[in-house]
């Protein structure tokens, strides 16, 4: 697959950023479990978070695959920051971009590409996750605008946020037709964040529930084409897929990475335990997984970019690059043997990460049967 410059540009600023700036902090940052807003005020200054966004608007103008290049590298350093990244940079100002008015861009789309406000995303519910038709959360039209109230979880973000692109239900009656994003300021009346979750992996992205009770937002706050909040989610959907897949590709990437150094410096009787046909052969699995890995998410994203539909294959990225990230966290515990299970070492936390990617974007039990769909059955 052939590379522009524009590609070779922004992987080598990254990789030079991750490893010299996200590599050598992020065990002490994974320990810590609070939000690394220092280096997530770093990466905006270098201007990640826009660059799927025109120069005029405070962005990079750059593309899908330029935004999914930054995500793998990211992941390749520190899950937690790649996450954050992903969600800032898409999902949690996508629809702010698209249809919120100038008052809104200089308020918060702006400050948000600068690093200055933080984006926040709330689709899932405690009974709706990928059933979208059972979002329950009510947006009621009001004579000046509407009121919601419901509840949102495992709101990537959610603590730190600034502000809220927040799936509703506005007609119970017409399912997913009802659907639609609204607009939702963190100082809002009736807003209420939940403490953080204690979650296994990715623990500097902190993930909360979000309550709304009678939140009052005026009519502009709607960030969609009235009724088509599930088109308008359709939209980005291989987008967000891809983007999964890529952070997987750096998971891979990373674990692969480590348990080479290791198998090299570890000896066992006498020799490397590299040199022992079962490590050569976990190695070598997970260097063809990440080859098959990378090939399908970038063959996604120049399709995304070329603005041809592909669902299906962003679809069989996302589940062959986060399983083979879940193999490379297995893995890489198993290569360590007993370091693999000590929190100083890296292996442990690739086994914790990556099951953060096995979510986003629809669960590999949603995905197959809409893959065999997709292929005649």
């Amino acid at each position: 697959m052939l590379r522009s410059n524009a590609e070779d540009l922004v992987r080598k600023t990254m990789a030079r950023f991750v490893d010299t700036v996200l590599i050598p902090k992020a065990q002490e940052i994974d320990q810590k479990g609070e939000f690394p807003r220092e280096i997530f005020m770093e990466m905006a200054g270098m201007g990640v978070f826009g660059i799927r966004y025109p120069k005029n608007r405070g962005g990079s103008g750059g593309n899908t695959t330029l935004y999914c290049i930054i995500c793998e590298e990211l992941a390749r350093g520190l899950m937690s920051a790649a996450a954050s990244t992903a969600m800032q940079c898409l999902m949690g100002t996508n629809f702010l971009f698209h249809f919120g008015n100038e008052e809104m861009h200089r308020e918060f789309f702006l400050p948000a590409m600068r690093g200055e406000k933080i984006a926040c995303f709330c689709l899932t519910e405690p009974e709706a996750g990928g059933d979208l038709g059972s979002v329950s959360t009510l947006a009621t039209r009001t004579s000046d605008g509407y009121v919601i109230n419901g509840l949102k979880t495992w709101v990537t973000d959610g603590p730190v946020a600034s502000f809220y692109t927040i799936l509703c239900q506005t007609d119970p009656a017409k399912k997913l037709r009802g659907l639609n994003f609204f607009f939702v300021p963190r100082d809002t009346p009736g807003v209420s964040v939940s403490k953080p979750f204690d979650l296994l992996g990715t623990r500097t992205t902190p993930i909360c529930e979000l309550s709304l009770t009678d939140v009052r937002i005026p009519a502009h706050y709607m960030l969609c084409e009235e009724g088509r909040g599930t088109d308008s989610l359709l939209g980005i959907l291989s987008e967000i897929r891809t983007m999964t897949a890529a952070l997987g590709v750096g998971l891979v990437r990373a674990a692969l990475h480590d348990c080479i150094q290791y198998a090299h410096e570890r000896v066992a009787f006498g020799k490397p335990i590299g040199s022992y046909q079962l490590i050569q052969a976990k190695v070598a699995e997970l260097a063809v997984d990440l080859e098959a890995a990378k090939l399908l998410t970038y063959r996604a994203t120049h399709l995304i970019d070329e603005k041809i539909s592909c669902l299906p294959q962003a679809s069989m990225a996302k589940y062959f690059a986060t399983e083979a990230a879940c193999k490379a966290g297995d893995y890489a515990t198993r290569i360590f043997g007993a370091y693999g299970f000590s929190m100083e070492y890296t292996a442990q936390r690739y086994y914790r990460d990556n099951r953060f990617l096995l979510y986003g974007g629809g669960t590999h039990e949603v995905l197959l049967p809409n893959i065999a769909r997709w292929v005649g059955l």
